[in-house]
């Protein structure tokens, strides 16, 4: 069954806009993933590898601005450790495969440090100070924006930097009023069209 959105934020097709000289990205950990982990394949579909990327060096290539936030290491590091930890066997829990096989885990550790340096190397930190003013503002956000708790981190990141767009994939972002989502997700798109959310720049 596909997702009912409750569209709140503008959101823009990716595979349709031209990045501008002047725009500011926020850039979340799903995309870094497919940009940075060579092995997302395994685990995304085609658009996820094809279009992030692209759209990600036409922002380099119009010298807009891409950021991420230091959280998204921690959501990287787990997101790669799980992949690796299936493609290297399927019964294994995760404390077995992380304490039991020393090569494996040094292949995780190499995977991460090398997918997080490419995206230190093109984008900008954003980060935000995870203390009580953001937790209580990131539990009033999670009563009324569906989010998980790594999204209201991030959103706080961008409240605090000033920043309202963001490129994901994920489609909990768009229920989140004043930003704007730049995705390929075609779920999320078709959604925003038929609630009028759906904005060409």
């Amino acid at each position: 069954m596909a997702v009912q959105y409750a569209v709140k934020a503008e959101v823009v097709n990716i595979q349709f806009d031209t990045p501008q000289k002047d725009d500011i990205f926020l850039v979340d950990t799903n995309v870094w993933y497919w940009l940075s982990y060579t092995k997302a394949s395994t685990s995304a579909l085609p658009y996820q590898i094809n279009d992030y990327p692209a759209y990600l060096r036409k922002v380099i290539s119009a010298q807009g601005l891409l950021l991420y936030c230091g959280l998204s290491l921690a959501e990287l590091a787990h997101n790669i450790e799980q992949v690796e930890r299936k493609i290297f066997s399927t019964t294994l829990n995760t404390k077995e495969y992380r304490h039991n096989y020393s090569t494996e885990r040094a292949n995780v550790v190499a995977e991460v440090v090398a997918a997080w340096s490419q995206v230190t190397s093109i984008a900008v930190s954003t980060d935000v100070t995870v203390d009580e003013t953001t937790t209580n503002a990131s539990l009033t956000r999670f009563q009324t924006q569906l989010l998980d708790g790594y999204d209201l981190l991030i959103l706080e990141a961008m409240d605090k930097a000033g920043i309202v767009q963001v490129i994901t994939d994920d489609g909990d972002y768009v229920t989140v009023p004043g930003i704007k989502v730049f995705t390929a997700n075609r779920n999320v798109i078709t959604t925003a069209r038929n609630q009028g959310k759906l904005i060409t720049r």
